[in-house]
């Protein structure tokens, strides 16, 4: 009715009947808004509603769905069943390994790494009182001095290149910040360059510090 009045008519919507089991196809005339007798067909299975007169054609398309009350156990059982059916949109796999996006993943991901370990140090250190652990400096300097040369190695990279890429990485963004560095051309040279930076700075705290 609503599709109807907004144009100009006000000719009711069409009654729909059944025979032998099919929906009827039934033309409804329609007095016009310039008092012209307009015609529009009702496909019962699409509800294709065509007007047939100049100046212009309309048409309108809609579907028809039957409904059915159900539960809501149901109702989350056929979604589930649809959520399997559906196809899955592609994630990182299909991308071409670039600096621009790399860069970025491990920037946050060293950036929640670093402030994590920080949080957690922090956390044990106030109450390390009350468990009695030991975790004062120099208990720490004299647990660190008594582990095997590789554990220490390891250990030292572990924290080494998280922060070093990070903190390279750090003015990387600020340049961004101050609109410097945006041509693809120089974020990338910039990329590499925070990676090599991190490389070169993590080995000699890592082997040489």
């Amino acid at each position: 009715m609503r599709l109807i009045e907004q144009h100009g008519f006000t000719a009711g919507l069409p009654a729909w009947s059944a025979a032998g089991g099919s929906p009827q196809l039934r033309k409804v005339p329609a007095r016009g808004a310039h008092g012209a007798t307009e015609v529009w067909s009702f496909d019962a299975t699409r509800c294709h509603m065509t007007h047939c007169l100049p100046p212009s054609v309309l048409t309108y398309d809609c579907r028809l769905a039957a409904t059915q009350n159900v539960s809501g156990s149901e109702a989350h059982a056929i979604l589930a069943k649809q959520r399997v059916q559906r196809p899955v949109s592609p994630h990182l796999t299909i991308y071409k390994p670039q600096i621009t996006w790399i860069a970025s993943s491990f920037n946050r991901i060293t950036g929640v790494a670093l402030s994590g370990g920080l949080y957690l140090f922090g956390f044990a250190y106030l109450a390390a009182p009350t468990f009695g652990w030991h975790l004062e400096t120099p208990s720490l300097v004299a647990a660190v001095a008594s582990w095997p040369v590789a554990v220490k190695v390891i250990a030292k990279a572990t924290v080494a290149f998280p922060f070093f890429f990070h903190s390279l990485n750090g003015f990387r963004h600020l340049a961004w910040d101050m609109g410097i560095g945006f041509t693809n051309k120089a974020v990338m040279q910039t990329g590499w360059t925070v990676v090599g930076l991190t490389v070169a700075t993590s080995l000699y705290y890592t082997l040489l510090g």
